[in-house]
């Protein structure tokens, strides 16, 4: 305004003033006691009504219709002065509407025009390009800041407003500049990094987790004053060891029991952690959690609240306590199972894909936050403790190994500084996933893995012989009866003991039930998928435990397959013929007679197991039309 020397009751012209600038200059402009006309975009003349810029003082930025208005509300004389940031012919409009004696000061300088060719074409306009530090000088400017500061301080002038953008946005808020689509200035906001003089609240700090990461916090020179949260607090076991260890380390560490499910508690917990420790509080590790696995089916309110609040409530609480503070870190120990999806544990995985949103929330608002969704860990957590070889066994045919303390640390650090909200951290077997994507289809392999398992349009085959499930029946009947039924059991019997995580087929006996051989509802549900997956069959969920040996789901699949082959019994009645003559042609004494009647008699009642098989059929029929509860109950009650 001092280079266009605007004074009380002349007019000023000022365009794209909802920006930073722009809203500036319409303060500065009043407070000289001068009539302010405004353009915007048409979006934002609620905005400048916002300002107190009337119908009659205020236009588009977007079309030339400014000119007519503005020559209108001046009697057609124009504006004294035009702080211009247009182009163009918007340039050229602004220009005529210059009142004699006016001054045009170019504040955009995207289009700037030689002063000859103005003083050519309008001899009474003043013409100037503006440049701060060209024309104002270091002296001017503190001049002027200290005018400001007065002014600010008085509330004559009052900050424009401001919208502020986390860096990872940075991207998303330049390009919203240059599309004009803000109103005062925008920022961006630099997050604080992890201070080595602050406090790390570690919740689940006792366990196997987060005892790994308090050491390596303290070992790599991240932090030197740790607060560990547990239930049981010093009461934990090891947590005595664990608190001397790092103190051996040079740590200030203190060991606190707490609920972290509660918000009141968490609330409490942080206040602490940032005031008694004499350590500002800078960063939050939320590595607690309880898995509790069942069915979907078996799922209760009750185990799905003791998952959800150990994981997803305390995350909240943690956010909510914090959101005020600056932290430099907010780490939460996420699962690959709200990732892939794990079977038995849809209460975990749900609360897991909870903290993944939470983080990009967080992420949203400008926060500091990181979801890590990990696979396992070899070291045993309280979580992961109960886990049985096969359960590791079915997690590596899936392609995750167990991961290492040191490589999962790794990878902590380097979630930490990669800068995105949800992260996966697992180690990724690729030849594995190529392994499970030929042998049991693409079901096998999660969706957004199938481009590490060779490609998402790879046919599904069988295990036993390599083809295509369609081609599988009619191969199986032109087989001859004894083929099919080795075939078919082979089938079976090398399924089972992939799925239980054998190397040799000859761990699983042809009739063995199931649950002798390791089985649990979880397994025999990967078995039924790894069976249809073979034979193109559409099985039952409860088809392992409804035929409960190797043998016995052989025979179900022949029936199943080869309906209309010769009946395995067949061959029977031949033998009974070829008894029945070589009878007819002996003298028996009483005592070979009465022999041979009672083995007869065993054979029929062995025959009579037929009306046991019958009364299976009506059960299977029952299940058919079974509820969800009721068949997983059949399920349990058969294990």
């Amino acid at each position: 305004m001092e280079l266009a020397g605007l004074k009380s009751g002349e007019s000023v012209l000022v365009h794209a003033a909802t920006g930073g600038v722009g809203s500036a200059a319409v303060q500065i402009a009043r407070h000289l006691g001068a009539e302010v006309f405004a353009t915007a975009s048409p979006g934002k003349h609620a905005v400048l009504e916002a300002m107190g810029i009337d119908a009659a003082h205020r236009a588009s930025s977007r079309d030339l219709e400014f000119e007519r208005t503005f020559r209108a509300a001046t009697g057609g004389r124009g504006v004294d002065v035009v702080l211009n940031s247009l182009a163009g012919e918007f340039t050229d409009a602004s220009l005529r509407l210059v009142a004699e004696g006016g001054r045009f000061l170019e504040m955009g300088k995207t289009d700037i025009r030689e002063p000859e060719h103005i003083a050519a074409e309008h001899p009474a306009v003043g013409y100037q390009v503006f440049d701060l530090v060209t024309d104002a000088g270091p002296d001017r400017i503190s001049e002027m800041f200290r005018a400001l500061a007065e002014l600010f301080a008085e509330k004559v002038l009052r900050p424009a407003p401001t919208q502020a953008w986390p860096l990872t946005r940075a991207r998303e808020a330049l390009r919203v500049m240059s599309q004009a689509k803000h109103t005062g200035k925008l920022v961006l906001d630099i997050p604080p990094a992890l201070d080595p003089d602050g406090t790390v609240l570690i919740t689940g700090g006792t366990g196997t987790l987060g005892g790994l990461v308090a050491e390596h916090l303290v070992r790599s020179e991240q932090v030197r004053s740790l607060v560990l949260a547990s239930r049981s607090g010093p009461d934990a076991a090891g947590a005595a060891e664990l608190k001397a260890r790092l103190e051996e380390l040079g740590a200030e560490v203190r060991i606190v029991a707490a609920d972290v499910s509660d918000a009141d508690a968490v609330t409490r917990l942080v206040a602490e952690a940032d005031a008694d420790t004499g350590r500002p509080l800078t960063g939050i590790v939320h590595t607690a959690g309880v898995i509790d696995d069942a069915v979907l089916a078996s799922q209760t309110p009750e185990r799905l609240a003791r998952v959800w609040d150990a994981k997803a409530s305390a995350a909240h609480h943690l956010h909510a306590a914090t959101e005020h503070l600056r932290l430099g870190a907010f780490v939460v120990f996420s699962s690959a199972a709200g990732t892939f999806g794990s079977a038995g544990q849809a209460n975990y995985a749900a609360a897991n894909a909870f903290c993944d949103a939470l983080a990009a929330h967080r992420h949203a608002k400008g926060l500091p936050a990181v979801s890590v969704a990990w696979g396992l860990w070899e070291a045993t957590s309280g979580m992961t403790g109960d886990l049985a070889d096969t359960d590791v066994a079915r997690m590596s045919r899936a392609g995750i190994r167990p991961l290492s303390a040191r490589h999962g640390l790794a990878l902590l650090d380097a979630a930490s500084r990669h800068g995105a909200a949800n992260l996966l951290a697992a180690d990724l077997d690729v030849r594995a996933l190529n392994g499970g994507s030929a042998e049991a289809g693409q079901g096998a392999v999660p969706a957004f893995l199938r481009a590490l398992a060779g490609g998402g349009t790879a046919t599904r085959r069988t295990a036993a012989n390599g083809q295509a499930p369609a081609d599988f029946a009619a191969r199986l009947a032109a087989m001859p009866l004894e083929e099919r039924q080795r075939v078919l059991l082979d089938l079976v019997r090398s399924h089972a003991a992939a799925t239980l995580g054998h190397s040799d087929v000859g761990a699983v006996q042809t009739d063995a039930p199931f649950k002798e051989l390791g089985f649990d509802s979880l397994t025999a549900v990967e078995l039924r998928n790894k069976l249809s997956a073979s034979t193109g069959l559409r099985l039952p969920a409860t088809f392992v435990f409804s035929h409960p040996t190797p043998s016995a789901i052989a025979t179900e699949l022949h029936d199943k397959l080869c309906p209309d082959a010769p009946e395995p019994s067949a061959p029977v009645f031949a033998e009974l013929e070829r008894l029945e003559a070589a009878m007819a042609g002996l003298t028996l004494d009483a005592e070979t007679r009465g022999g041979l009647v009672k083995r007869m008699q065993t054979l029929m009642w062995r025959l009579g197991d037929g009306a046991a098989e019958a009364e299976q059929a009506t059960a299977d029929e029952d299940l058919d039309s079974a509820s969800d509860e009721e068949i997983f109950a059949f399920i349990d009650r058969e294990l």
